[in-house]
């Protein structure tokens, strides 16, 4: 069982949902980036999604647009991302998941990806512009190599779009709450519950919901239709307003707002 699977089915046991936290690796600098995955794993996230730092990532608003901005400055690449996360998997059990886009990962080379992500103590990827029927380079190495692939729906998946990510997901699949970027909002679109609906009756896999889940009472809400909660852009935002208080100030106020996240979770 993958350390993704198992964390589910001990949260399944508690009856917790999951909180699924993201952050850009390499920001605000990539000192600092490791001590934050280290503090949200501390801070109770169940899951850490990891982005790589890419030139034109087409699904970010402006928010992790700005964060992949600064990490690129600071030359951060996908192997110094993947030696980050090798440092941080001795300190840390919490499963990560690196979100990027295929662009990178083809530059490396799929099987070099793949292996040394393996080796760094990655547990599963997404790949953010890549669906499965054009997942045949990807998908085979992915699972030779032991890493979850975690495909993305959206409200406007076909029905056979989203019977592929059924077939071809493994350790949750992402559910993207609305088209467009990502972004916090003030509410959760009215079309997720019937979305989780239909994807429930083509797997019994985890179904985490992102993009514009940025409050405690966002994740609680959509924790009681969904195995977990995906916040992104309202983590990265707190790094990027805390910054210029200094590390010490970035790393309290985001180990108390992923408390509070985790415990509207558990509350839910």
């Amino acid at each position: 069982m993958s350390r993704i699977a198992e964390r589910f089915t001990a949260l399944h046991q508690t009856g917790e949902g999951a909180l699924v936290v993201f952050v850009t690796a390499g920001d605000p600098n990539p000192e600092w980036s490791e001590k934050l995955v280290l503090t949200i794993a501390e801070a109770g996230a169940d899951i850490i999604e990891i982005g790589v730092p890419f030139s034109d990532p087409l699904a970010d608003g402006p928010t992790i647009q700005s964060s992949t901005f600064r990490a690129l400055q600071q030359g951060v690449t996908p192997v110094s991302v993947l030696e980050m996360i090798a440092r941080v998997r001795s300190r840390s059990d919490v499963p990560l998941v690196v979100m990027t886009y295929f662009n990178p990962v083809w530059q490396m080379g799929v099987e070099r990806f793949a292996r040394e992500a393996s080796e760094a103590g990655v547990d599963g990827v997404i790949m953010t512009d890549m669906p499965p029927d054009e997942a045949g380079d990807w998908h085979p190495v992915a699972r030779r190599y032991g890493l979850d692939t975690i495909f993305l729906i959206a409200p406007t998946s076909t029905p056979e779009r989203m019977r592929l990510v059924a077939q071809m997901s493994s350790g949750f699949v992402y559910c993207v709450s609305r088209t467009g970027v990502t972004g916090a909002r003030e509410h959760l679109p009215e079309e997720v519950p019937q979305m989780l609906q239909a994807m429930r009756q083509l797997t019994r896999l985890p179904l985490c919901v992102g993009f514009g889940i940025s409050r405690p009472e966002h994740v609680q809400a959509v924790c009681r239709i969904a195995e977990g909660a995906v916040v992104g852009s309202a983590v990265v935002s707190l790094i990027a307003q805390e910054v210029e208080k200094g590390e010490q100030a970035v790393l309290l106020a985001v180990r108390r707002f992923v408390r509070d996240l985790k415990e509207a979770a558990r509350a839910k």
